[in-house]
């Protein structure tokens, strides 16, 4: 299951992150990596972007980042 599957107030820890050179280090530099909690706040009406909570403090990211994320 990746983060973009997770309903809203669920909360996940991150299993595996995909992606290539520039995409996964962007994810990385955002605070999320192997191991850590991630809990999905809101989403927007469109779908995209998802807001989550990660390390104490507020985080939006794009559906197609989002994607990137293997999560449980």
């Amino acid at each position: 299951m990746n983060l973009k599957e997770v309903k809203i107030g669920e909360t996940v820890t991150v299993v595996k992150l995909m992606g290539e050179g520039a995409i996964k280090r962007r994810i990385m530099d955002m605070g999320i990596t192997k191991g850590v909690e991630v809990t999905v706040r809101k989403v927007a009406p469109l779908g995209d972007p998802i807001q989550v909570s990660v390390r104490g403090y507020e985080l939006s990211i794009r559906k197609a980042d989002a994607e990137n994320i293997e999560v449980k």
